[in-house]
């Protein structure tokens, strides 16, 4: 279960890869330092994900060897990548990094991080991750990463609201969410049933991967781009029909519009990942009759059949120039694979992460509370569609253009621009951005 990619696409990305460092520029350095008077040995690291802090803290108590000097930044769409990105460029790049899956391709081809296949494989750590996170964590054969969590998709709906509507039962299929949607808007002309994010691509990205889709692969020695293809037209043109008729919103994500009208219950639904469940919890603590008025669906399919994308998804990358990789991936490893670290960052009550490490389910399962979906066992639901995310999906190796282009896209929504557009922009800006970096991309 827990393999790496298939032999033969393995390859193929490692002679794609290997192109992609033949332009390379210089190596990187890193600050963080070695103990030189017996002290622990004392490494940088930078992220944001809800809980680290307090899983740093954890670590350091009970670490005489290693000592985490941790930052706090920004998430990285809204100017973390633009901070490590910048520390890469200056030479003082942390020792360990937070990055999503999306964005590894785009370090590996910059030479920005280390190669960790030697250490992760001859210790046998990658088999203790879904299958799913070891191969985005997999570019040429090699490894370059290691995952934190999964987030499959899921889709969290307010039963009272959908009570009110006549509606029995959260939607199986993307048919009945059109059907609920215009029920919804009937019963109570004032709520929707969900929203577009203008600013937050990595929503129909996974909807896209859930239909389908592979947006990026090789052919030879040469990257493919396919992301204006018939199942992303498909993802794009039923959502622009949505937004067209008025039965969901359009709201930038976890905006104070956004949390205005969940808390009002003008938006009856969040088409979300695992990750959503704390967040949401979080965000609607105090929202008059929100609590127990919640609860998680799988995400609504093509055909009724479970499939999944991943929404999101976090890993821990070690810098170029890092002089600590030992005590950095004794970290890494630490925060992704025991019991102490998973339930030291869900404890936090903001996080809701769901493991790639399968074995630390039971662990996520007891440390998060679920009084706010009134019992739900929500983790069973995660490992159930854990299981339906469709794997051969690959990321490329310009996602901030890539994703750059949809968000400015996005936003002309309702100004003449349309989805369909935006991934037809997209698919131009990224194939122009890859052969400037001198990536060799088949026609």
């Amino acid at each position: 279960m827990f393999t790496s990619l298939r032999r033969g696409r393995a390859a193929a990305r490692a002679v794609a890869l290997g192109a992609a460092f033949g332009v390379l520029t210089g190596l990187v350095t890193a600050c963080g330092s070695s103990s030189a008077n017996g002290g622990p040995e004392t490494i940088t690291f930078w992220g944001w994900a809800k809980g680290t802090e307090q899983v740093v803290n954890a670590f350091n108590a009970s670490h005489q060897d290693v000592h985490v000097a941790f930052q706090q930044i920004p998430s990285g769409v809204a100017g973390g990548y633009a901070k490590i990105s910048n520390a890469i460029k200056a030479g003082n790049a942390p020792d360990l990094f937070n990055v999503e899956y999306a964005q590894l391709p785009d370090y590996v081809t910059q030479g920005a991080v280390q190669d960790l296949t030697d250490r992760v494989r001859q210790s046998g750590l990658d088999k203790q991750y879904l299958r799913q996170s070891v191969a985005l964590t997999t570019l040429g054969d090699r490894v370059w990463a290691l995952p934190l969590d999964v987030s499959p998709q899921v889709l969290f709906y307010r039963k009272d609201l959908f009570a009110k509507a006549g509606i029995t039962s959260p939607p199986a299929t993307w048919d009945e969410y059109r059907e609920d949607a215009q029920k919804l808007k009937q019963a109570e002309p004032g709520t929707r049933i969900g929203t577009f994010f203008p600013d937050d691509p990595s929503t129909l990205e996974a909807l896209a991967w859930q239909n389908g889709a592979s947006w990026f692969g090789t052919r030879g020695d040469s990257w493919s781009v396919d992301l204006d293809s018939p199942p992303t037209r498909k993802v794009a043109g039923y959502w622009q029909q949505l937004v067209s008729d008025d039965l969901i919103r359009v709201q930038p994500s976890f905006s104070q519009q956004w949390t205005a009208s969940l808390q009002k219950g003008e938006t009856a639904a969040y088409a979300g990942a695992a990750w959503g469940a704390g967040v949401l919890a979080s965000t609607l603590a105090t929202a008059p009759g929100a609590a127990g008025a919640w609860a998680v669906a799988p995400i609504p399919t093509w055909d009724g059949a479970p499939a999944s994308g991943m929404l999101g998804g976090t890993t821990f990358a070690v810098s170029k120039g890092s002089k600590n990789t030992d005590a950095a991936v004794t970290f890494a490893t630490w925060a992704t694979t025991t019991p102490e670290g998973i339930k030291a960052r869900i404890a936090s009550g903001t996080s809701s992460m769901f493991p790639a490490s399968p074995a630390l389910l039971p662990t996520a399962k007891a440390a998060f509370k679920t009084d706010f979906y009134r019992g739900q066992d929500v983790y069973a639901l995660f490992g159930s569609v854990a299981q339906a995310i469709k794997p051969d999906w690959q990321w490329g190796p310009a996602m901030s253009i890539t994703n750059n282009t949809l968000q400015d896209s996005f936003g002309k929504l309702g100004k003449g621009g349309t989805i369909g557009a935006a991934i037809t922009a997209a698919q131009q800006a990224t194939v122009a951005e890859m052969t400037k970096r001198g990536l060799k991309v088949a026609p």
